[in-house]
């Protein structure tokens, strides 16, 4: 079953507040954070959404757009983030990515950059080590939270609740993720099945990324990637299988 962007919106949980067609929620000295999650999980799907960020000073502060299946599988769950985490200067931002697959949270994938309006990352499956890629149906969530401890230069700022309340919006949402039943989804993933007219991720646009597309993703990562989990010696004697 899909569903449209308008139905998956109307069915996000934990609604502080709405204007027009923007969802506002916050975090302050009260709250440790807000967010919202869809009721539907997905196997694969489309996702995207206009974010706009708690304005002023916001060291520590983390504003997450991702998906989770971690309350399903506590101990072996999967995770894929797109974290836009605050600066100790103004107006300033830094987008990280990471994935997690099959409980692996000792092996988090970050990679973080300064970027706009281009690709970034392609984490592509392989047989050579399927463990490491995401594999069950995950909720769609959006959150804000105090992210002290690490977000913002390892952890050197933390959040300054004088500049409270931080609040994030969350519109134009597009969740169009198909939900068909496991056995038709692992066969398409395999490359055995047949795909829906009315799958969102059918099509030539999906199957790789365009030449214009690889280019700048390359640009973006030589140019502006700061940090990526693959060149972090100290922290992997042993580098991950997939960075070999």
């Amino acid at each position: 079953m899909c569903r449209t962007a308008e139905e998956e919106v109307a069915s996000l949980t934990k609604l502080v507040r709405k204007s027009s067609s923007w969802v506002s929620f916050s975090s302050s000295i009260i709250f440790a954070g807000a967010g919202l999650a869809s009721k539907n999980k997905y196997y694969y799907g489309f996702f995207s959404a206009a974010i706009k960020l708690p304005s002023g000073l916001s060291p520590g502060v983390v504003v997450a757009f991702y998906l989770s299946n971690a309350e399903t599988y506590p101990n072996n769950h999967d995770e894929i983030d797109i974290e836009i985490l605050g600066h100790d200067k103004r107006n300033d931002w830094n987008l990280q990515t990471n994935v997690y697959a099959n409980g692996s949270v000792n092996t988090g994938r970050e990679e973080k950059f300064l970027v706009d309006s281009v690709p970034v990352r392609e984490f592509q499956y392989s047989s050579a080590y399927p463990s490491v890629y995401p594999s069950k149906p995950m909720s769609v969530y959006a959150t804000i939270w105090d992210g002290s401890e690490w977000a913002t230069h390892g952890g050197k700022y933390p959040v300054n609740y004088s500049y409270a309340p931080f609040v994030v919006s969350i519109g134009d949402a597009e969740l169009t993720g198909c939900i068909p039943n496991p056995t038709s989804c692992a066969k398409k993933a395999a490359g055995t099945g047949n795909p829906s007219s009315l799958d969102p991720v059918d099509g030539s646009e999906f199957v790789s990324l365009s030449k214009e597309q690889s280019l700048a993703m390359d640009w973006a990562r030589r140019k502006l990637m700061f940090y990526s989990y693959c060149a972090d010696k100290s922290r992997y004697k042993v580098q991950p299988p997939e960075c070999k």
